[in-house]
């Protein structure tokens, strides 16, 4: 395909996607997997109205990190060529799609450094209330965006959409554009990936980039967010919703670490420390988001209260304190590993101190659901024929290092204290995989005295794997004809803590969160490759009661019924160029 590897340790999320199909059609267990029912539509389209705005704000608007109180407004000032001023820049808030009813307006300025981008925090906001707001500056006004600050208090009723992995070289947005229709959503949460740092045709070959070549100094970095920011679907998202965001990898580079990277040769592409520090910079310059450490790009992980319904703890299993993965003994394609390989306490995804943050997140909730937005797979995914015990001496077999499986130690430091603390209610939400699943949390999923894979009785939490937007999954290296019905069964088979598996589609996750349950929604999306006449589909639900930690073995039977009378869209549409223009 044209992708270069500069394999360090580990395996890049294409080479596991690879492997893993190759190990699973070895053993008759992987392909294309049906969906569970038709669906309808995501919502009414955005209402007409509002004038496009002018050529200073090509890159839209967006906000994000919503508060109770406040939440951050972006814009990107296109300045004259080469003035190098400083802009100012003012934004004015509202209560009202029509623009009548001013709240409050608030002063920022575009500078060179930041790479003429601006963000505000309108502070002084009411809980759970939506807002609508524009920009101005050189004398022209922005498209009218519409946000939402969080709620406070009691809370019965949360919609959360969540997205992951957007190769714009693999094709369009689409599943962007329906969450951007979706008027009822509380927040978006975007789980990593949300920019790739391939070259042309590198990965991909649907849409060209800028820069042409794999990316890699900070105007690189910026050129690249520039670009992803000028695609309607994805405009169209950050105008409608707030968006809490994360990064994965390829917000710098393939299977990115604390000290080093895959897709990075150190002297020829530079140093990783720098490079890496270019990639956080440009992020935190065009990404809406709050750093809980003002100036520490370093700490990305946060926290946020949605009343008393939910907490939602962001992990960064990449750049802060990650160890490299080890890799596997035996050569691919299906590099297959006992799991002794990986058994090393003391290796870390996350570190102490990000680890101190979850435990008092997890033992001092301010919110029923304690939802943790992480990249990686936390639940155990393995190849092993038979059931993996002390009495058969049996070793599990794994074959990603890329994940959770290869670093069991925290895995397990954080099952147990949800065991011994007594801590229900906790649901992982990841990305990255380009797949979409649901299962169990527990320390030994084949531990049947600890653990009943019918019932779910001694799972500690459930995950939600989100597929991706683009970017491809098993479709990409599977027979095209050879669907392999069985495969879903044959999975579960082997990792009996998995209720929900499906490794072909692209679209989102909707979450819909009550007192009595949270239910986790996959929709997906029509063909990528094409710009145009997407539709999407609800394909399986899956519910998890309160105090249950576990997810059934049945999913529901449609979708949850969206919020009544929600706050209108923005008026108007982005003012972006073509998405494939660029």
């Amino acid at each position: 395909m044209g992708r270069r590897f500069r394999r360090r340790q580990g395996l890049s999320r294409r080479d596991f996607l690879r492997t893993s199909a190759t190990a699973a059609l070895s053993a008759g267990l992987l392909g294309a997997c049906e969906s569970n029912g038709p669906g309808t539509g995501a919502g009414p389209a955005p209402a007409p109205g509002a004038p496009g705005p002018s050529k200073r704000f090509a890159h839209g608007v967006a906000s994000g990190d919503p508060q109770a109180d406040r939440v951050m407004l972006w814009t990107r000032i296109t300045p004259d060529a080469s003035s190098g001023a400083s802009i100012p820049v003012e934004v004015v808030v509202y209560a009202d799609a029509g623009l009548n009813q001013r709240v409050q307006s608030y002063s920022g300025t575009a500078t060179a450094a930041r790479d003429y981008t601006v963000k505000i925090d309108a502070t002084g906001l009411a809980p759970a209330t939506s807002y609508y707001y524009q920009f101005r500056a050189l004398g022209e006004d922005s498209m009218i965006g519409r946000t939402r600050t969080l709620p406070q208090g009691p809370t019965e009723h949360l919609r959360i959409g969540v997205a992951s992995c957007s190769s714009l070289a693999h094709g369009y947005f689409h599943a962007y554009r329906f969450l951007a229709q979706r008027a009822d959503l509380d927040v978006v949460l975007h789980l990593g990936d949300y920019i790739y740092e391939y070259g042309n045709d590198e990965y991909g070959s649907v849409r060209q980039y800028e820069p042409a070549a794999e990316i890699i100094s900070l105007d690189d970095y910026r050129t690249r967010h520039a670009q992803y920011k000028r695609d309607v679907d994805l405009q169209e998202l950050h105008r409608q919703h707030p968006v809490i965001a994360i990064w994965d990898d390829h917000e710098s580079t393939d299977n990115s670490r604390r000290d080093s990277a895959n897709n990075h040769t150190e002297g020829e592409e530079g140093v990783w420390a720098e490079r890496k520090g270019f990639a956080q910079q440009a992020y935190d310059e065009w990404m809406p988001i709050r750093y809980p450490e003002p100036g520490n790009v370093n700490r990305i992980w946060r926290r946020f209260a949605m009343g008393d319904l939910a907490d939602l703890t962001l992990l960064d299993t990449r750049l802060f304190d990650r160890d490299d993965e080890i890799e596997c003994g035996n050569p691919a394609p299906v590099p297959l590993c006992p799991e002794a390989t990986f058994a090393d306490p003391e290796r870390k995804l996350i570190g102490p101190e990000q680890m101190a943050f979850l435990q008092d997140a997890l033992a001092n909730p301010t919110g029923q659901w304690k939802l943790i937005g992480q990249q990686v797979m936390m639940g155990q995914l393995k190849f092993t024929p038979l059931p993996a015990n002390d009495q058969t001496g049996i070793q599990d077999v794994f074959f990603n290092a890329d994940q959770w499986d290869g670093y069991p130690g925290e895995r397990k430091q954080i099952l147990d204290f949800l065991q011994q603390n007594s801590i229900d209610d906790a649901v992982v939400l990841t990305g990255d995989i380009h797949t979409s699943w649901a299962m169990d949390l527990t320390q030994d999923p084949d531990n049947l005295l600890a653990y009943n894979p019918l019932t779910g009785s001694g799972s500690r939490a459930v995950e939600f794997v989100c597929t991706s937007v683009t970017s491809p999954g098993l479709e990409e290296i599977l027979p095209p004809t050879g669907t392999l019905p069985e495969s879903v069964n044959l999975i579960r088979a082997v990792n009996p803590h998995m209720r929900y598996v499906e490794g072909t589609r692209r679209g989102y996750m909707l979450l819909d969160l009550t007192p009595e349950a949270i239910v986790s929604e996959w929709w997906y999306v029509s063909d990528v490759t094409q710009a145009e006449g997407a539709s999407e589909e609800f394909a399986a639900g899956y519910r998890v009661a309160t105090g249950s930690n576990t997810v059934p073995q049945l999913p529901e039977s449609g979708p949850t019924a969206p919020k009544d009378n929600p706050p209108p869209l923005a008026p108007g549409t982005p003012a972006a160029e073509d998405p494939d223009a660029a």
